[in-house]
């Protein structure tokens, strides 16, 4: 439940009140970061759906349909609001305080991580990407990196399968591969997950696992890696099968292509491993 007075319809002076409150300082690192999300979401918004957005903020939210897909939207500027008047609260200190005052700050202080939590992840499958690494100078035609939003947040291969159970025990056994059998989805499948690589295994019919190289595609898949050398060593003491044998470091500074070797997976697939050189 808020406390402070809002605009009526005006999202624009609700932020600027936002912005104002965070500059005062006292609040999460991540507290800025969760304003720019939720700012360009409602900035793409219709303008109904911003009054919604007006209608929770003064405590009309039963008044909107619960089949509204920017629910989470609405609650989560909801959870900004509070947070940062809670934070003004507390920066307010009395001269004297009773006894039922001290609790109310403590219970409100050990209150404030549970709005925390939030700042700054994922919503209605958005991300903001605050990445300090990002480049300062943008081309022209192109879009700054820092601070923009990311619809896109990962990805995985998709290996279509005569039998995904062997495929999937090749790559946790062999691999060190983390299985998940999702057989409730649409597509059921299983999803391996290894450090930041995902494959999804699906079972198909036909010619399904004829490698990527009779079309004349050297490889069906690239792993990019720090340092393959440690990969190599994984891989070979695992007994797979070594297509293609990783060269040495100081072999490698004369050929035309990253540090790289290739391994074929249970299916015939030939999986190279390429050094990720930043």
């Amino acid at each position: 439940m808020l406390n402070k007075e809002y605009p009526l319809h005006d999202m624009n002076l609700v932020f600027d009140m936002i912005e104002k409150s965070i500059s005062k300082g006292g609040t999460h690192d991540k507290a800025i970061e969760e304003m720019n999300l939720l700012m360009h979401l409602y900035a793409g918004l219709p303008a109904e759906a911003v009054e919604q957005g007006m209608m929770f903020i003064h405590g009309r939210a039963c008044e909107i349909p619960a089949t509204s897909d920017i629910i989470p939207l609405h609650v989560r500027l909801m959870n900004l609001l509070e947070y940062l008047e809670k934070v003004e609260y507390l920066s307010e200190v009395p001269q004297t305080l009773s006894n039922d005052e001290i609790k109310k700050r403590s219970d409100i202080l050990n209150s404030l991580e549970e709005h925390e939590k939030v700042f700054g992840t994922a919503l209605l499958g958005y991300q903001f990407n605050s990445s300090a690494n990002a480049p300062s100078e943008v081309k022209e035609g192109e879009e700054p990196e820092n601070g923009r939003l990311l619809l896109m947040n990962s990805q995985a291969a998709v290996f279509a399968c005569e039998d995904i159970y062997k495929t999937s025990m090749f790559y946790e056994d062999k691999l060190g591969f983390k299985a998940a059998h999702l057989d409730d989805e649409a597509m059921p499948h299983i999803k391996l997950t290894r450090d930041n690589i995902a494959i999804v295994l699906v079972k198909a019919e036909g010619a399904v696992t004829k490698p990527a190289r009779e079309f004349g595609i050297k490889y069906d898949m690239y792993i990019y890696c720090s340092e393959p050398f440690l990969l190599h060593n994984e891989v070979a003491g695992n007994n797979i099968k070594i297509v293609e044998d990783l060269p040495e470091a100081q072999a490698a500074k004369k050929q035309n292509t990253n540090r790289q070797f290739v391994f074929e997976d249970v299916d015939g697939r030939h999986i190279c491993v390429s050094q990720y050189l930043e």
